[in-house]
């Protein structure tokens, strides 16, 4: 009978120890979310102090480390006020709340630009965000108006939504006629949108259609990725495949791959359709396993710099900077991207998700994560534009920051 309360005391022990290990944990959890918010609290309230005109949104930092704004028309504009209301959904504190509004109905006048293809990045981030979490009318109305003025772009022979204006190529030898980005992907989000609250297949079929080509004419046969492809606008010909903010034209862009493993991994959402799931998990199984990718976890700015058989047709110099420079944005897209695809997968997902959360700690650290009152006000370091135009190399910048901070959400809401 002694030997039988022994063993009884025994077991009782070991699961009260396995409880109270379990409950540490995920207090833990908890603490590291809860501390990254009361950080981007601490920031985004001296960003406010210090940004009263509402028609300059905060970008990244100028040479002196102070912050650096752009203008409304910037295709960075929506992340800001997007930043706003991640933190309030976070801290349910209503002056975020009133905050992230007059950010966002700041941009109102750009439900009419037909200039480039950003329309997603500037109003899906802004006021995407805010009907999700006020559902005033007037905020849809916004958001399907910037939809017509995002297909007003589409041209059905190409197959897709021109993403810039005609623009000269790195190497002058080639204009791009109909140039088309990977980052575009992002954008088609606007347009599954509007054909839900709308009830008009028109944005979603567009949307589908240039997902399919993209992933045609962008994606390689190892799943890495072009930045731009050329098309001929008479006839869709592709006419080049070659890269504007990456080191080369066969090389993998980190932030474009970013972009892609995102952007498929939503489509699938708002399709179902099976090839584009194959194709968001091809792509993160480039990233994830890619022998240049560094053991943090955080890549090089594009994962094929200084390699044999890569060649810039740019002024690459590369003493200008003697260490390889990180892409903390294309992490935080990837991590956010990652916890999504990996509710899509089953057992299969738990490598992503586990990539996404290790990830996200990383970028948690102060290797990567700003003190209270430095980086211009952001939360994130290390981040690169472009490159090849010299363009915000190795700084803060926004979209970091708003990418970073949903993946956080995902996660929490993960764990919950």
């Amino acid at each position: 009978m002694l030997k039988h309360k022994h063993i009884f005391l025994g077991v009782a022990f070991l699961l009260t120890t396995a409880f109270a290990i379990a409950y540490k944990a995920k207090k833990d959890e908890k603490a590291f979310v809860k501390s990254s918010f009361e950080l981007a609290e601490k920031q985004d309230r001296e960003m406010l102090n210090h940004s009263k005109d509402l028609l300059a949104y905060p970008r990244t930092a100028d040479k002196n480390g102070k912050t650096k704004y752009t203008g409304m028309w910037d295709w960075t504009g929506g992340f800001w006020p997007g930043n706003l209301w991640y933190v309030y959904e976070y801290t349910k504190d209503s002056t975020w709340r009133n905050a992230a509004i007059r950010w966002t109905e700041s941009l109102q006048q750009n439900q009419f630009n037909t200039e480039h293809h950003d329309l997603g990045f500037m109003m899906y981030c802004s006021y995407g965000n805010a009907y999700r979490l006020t559902h005033n009318e007037n905020y849809k109305d916004v958001l399907v108006q910037s939809a017509n003025s995002l297909i007003s772009r589409y041209n059905p022979t190409v197959g897709c939504i021109k993403s810039w204006n005609e623009r000269e190529s790195w190497d002058g030898k080639t204009i791009w006629h109909y140039p088309v980005i990977i980052d575009n992907l992002m954008n088609l989000e606007l347009l599954f949108f509007a054909s839900k609250v709308t009830g008009n297949p028109v944005y979603k079929n567009i949307a589908i259609r240039h997902a399919e080509t993209t992933m045609k004419n962008h994606i390689r046969a190892d799943f890495s990725s072009y930045h731009v492809v050329n098309y001929d606008s008479a006839t869709g010909t592709v006419l080049n495949q070659q890269t504007c903010q990456g080191y080369a034209d066969n090389s993998t862009w980190a932030r474009g791959q970013a972009w892609g493993i995102y952007g498929y991994t939503m489509i699938y959402r708002e399709t179902g359709d099976k090839r584009f799931l194959t194709t968001a998990k091809k792509m993160a199984d480039f990233y994830i396993n890619n022998k240049n990718l560094p053991g943090d976890k955080i890549p090089y700015w594009d994962f094929n710099v200084d390699q044999k058989g890569y060649t810039p047709q740019w002024n690459y110099e590369p003493a200008k900077v003697n260490y390889k420079v990180r892409d903390v944005s294309a992490a935080a897209v990837v991590s956010s991207a990652l916890f999504e695809l990996s509710s899509f997968l089953g057992n299969e997902g738990k490598k992503y998700r586990a990539f996404a959360i290790a990830s996200l700690k990383t970028l948690s650290t102060p290797n990567y994560m700003a003190t209270p009152g430095t980086n211009a006000f952001f939360l994130l370091k290390h981040s690169v534009g472009s490159f090849p135009h010299n363009a915000e190399i190795d700084v803060p910048i926004v979209y970091a920051d708003y990418y970073y901070l949903e993946a956080l959400l995902r996660y929490e809401k993960l764990k919950n």
